[in-house]
């Protein structure tokens, strides 16, 4: 499914999926958070949550600590992202005009606050050397279930470079997953596949990816495009990185040298 954006996202929270209420088969919370230089938010206990600036320069205030961010791209920055347990109090003061995406979910268990800086982020470059670099692209964790045992939730991006692949090749999981697409420049677009259905996503838009279906992306030629991605743990079923179950039919894409047309003749 395709949750569309077809203006700017207002000022305050715009939420798109909520784990107890719309989209709640994504089961988790997922939004927008836009802001205005010199607003002052705060957020009480309650939820596990984590704040990833989009954009703009931010104070993110917790537990005694005071750290300003910013972020001019992207596209070719990786993110300051706080993450923090039901039992912390944050608030947010902004330096400019900026953009936050916000994911929350229940979790009763307490682990330490953290803001994740770039430096801090894993960054990997999947699909280069292979496919004729048809799927490259750099995909940004920034904790999984393995970096953050405690966690409820996972949360990432990916880079698509222009007239290339993600997630690919296609494959599913019993998670389901959110993506969250910008595009640079903004007028862009894209493919998001979703077992045998394709649909368009353009700047704002988001893809809710349910349990066990198969999905890939691609970016149009001339066309960068951006997506957060973010999957809830289940609670017999915590999503690692080896959790990618790659359909039958093209898991011949992932033989060492694998050759395709025009070296591949048969």
């Amino acid at each position: 499914m395709i949750v569309r954006q077809n203006k700017l996202f207002e000022y305050g929270l715009t939420s798109i999926t909520e784990q107890h209420g719309q989209h709640s088969e994504m089961l988790l919370d997922f939004g927008i958070l836009k802001l205005k230089a010199g607003d002052l938010q705060a957020f009480p206990i309650g939820r596990e949550r984590a704040w990833l600036l989009i954009d703009g320069s931010a104070t993110f205030m917790w537990e005694g600590n005071v750290e300003t961010v910013k972020r001019n791209s992207c596209f070719d920055e990786a993110p300051h992202v706080l993450h923090v347990s039901r039992d912390t109090e944050v608030t947010i003061k902004t330096e400019s005009g900026c953009e936050i995406g916000v994911e929350q979910i229940d979790n009763a268990h307490s682990f330490g606050a953290r803001l994740y800086t770039p430096e801090d982020i894993r960054t990997d470059i999947f699909g280069a050397g292979t496919l004729n670099e048809t799927s490259i692209r750099s995909v940004r964790t920034v904790f999984d279930g393995e970096t953050n045992p405690l966690s409820n939730m996972v949360l990432g991006e990916v880079i698509n470079h222009p007239g290339k692949w993600s997630s690919y090749p296609p494959h599913d999981h019993p998670q389901p997953e959110i993506y969250h697409y910008r595009f640079l420049p903004p007028q862009g677009f894209g493919i998001s596949v979703l077992d045998d259905q394709a649909y368009v996503v353009k700047n704002g838009d988001t893809t809710l990816i349910g349990p066990d279906k198969t999905h890939s992306q691609g970016a149009a030629p001339g066309y960068a495009m951006y997506y957060i991605w973010m999957i809830p743990h289940l609670p017999e079923d915590r999503w690692l990185p080896a959790t990618r179950y790659y359909r039958d039919d093209h898991k011949w894409l992932l033989e060492p040298d694998v050759k395709i047309w025009p070296d591949r003749q048969s």
